[in-house]
């Protein structure tokens, strides 16, 4: 081999390595939320890590370069692969189909509290990558796009479903997340008023079911 190939063997070699020792830091990060709460403090990730600041910082710029990574994290692991797996999933009717994706927003806020809401905290911040708004514009445009199939089928034009999901996805949000404090139902009940609101927008949209 020639010395310019060993060269480029080291080079990928050391990029892998790179990449796979931020693969777990940002675990480690993503473990520290979860058991500390929601202020991400590098120091508890270290310790998590079992390593020395000072080496976290070989892998990561500064603080926000690995909360972006964190929140790529919970975006692409945990929020998009339960919201669009339901949305995908078979269902009997449309209402279904829409209680499966509002329950799967409402059972992350229960089973992740400390990721939910440590993501949330970093929503628009300035001059990051606001990767929330980014998971929010994607469960909105498959919602759209699901559901614009619906509209196609019974010849109908699906340009008014883009209006519908955006607007189903900002008030699932805002009032799930206002909910996440305040508690004042059961989840169970939330998921069916915010299914109820979200149907009531849609079913405007779809033709009459047939009668008997």
């Amino acid at each position: 081999m020639t010395p310019a190939g060993r060269s480029d063997g080291r080079s990928s070699r050391w990029t892998e390595h790179r990449r796979a020792r931020r693969v777990e830091f940002v675990a480690a990060a993503v473990e520290s939320v979860r058991r500390t709460g929601p202020e991400l403090a590098v120091e508890d990730v270290a310790r998590t890590a079992g390593v020395s600041k000072t080496v976290l910082y070989r892998y990561f710029a500064d603080k926000d370069e690995l909360v972006d990574a964190v929140l790529e994290r919970v975006s692409t692991e945990i929020l998009l692969p339960r919201l669009l797996g339901e949305l995908a999933a078979d269902r009997p009717g449309d209402v279904d189909r829409l209680r499966a994706v509002v329950a799967a927003f409402v059972a992350i806020i229960e089973d992740e509290p400390a990721l939910y809401r440590f993501a949330y905290a970093q929503a628009g911040r300035a001059g990051r990558a606001d990767l929330v708004a980014q998971t929010e514009r994607e469960v909105a445009e498959a919602l759209a796009w699901v559901m614009g199939e619906r509209l196609v089928d019974h010849g109908l034009d699906p340009a008014p479903t883009a209006t519908w999901a955006y607007g189903v996805v900002g008030m699932v949000q805002l009032a799930a997340h206002w909910w996440s404090t305040a508690r004042t139902v059961p989840a169970a009940e939330l998921v069916d008023q915010l299914t109820a609101l979200a149907w009531g927008g849609l079913s405007t949209l779809l033709p009459p079911a047939p009668t008997d």
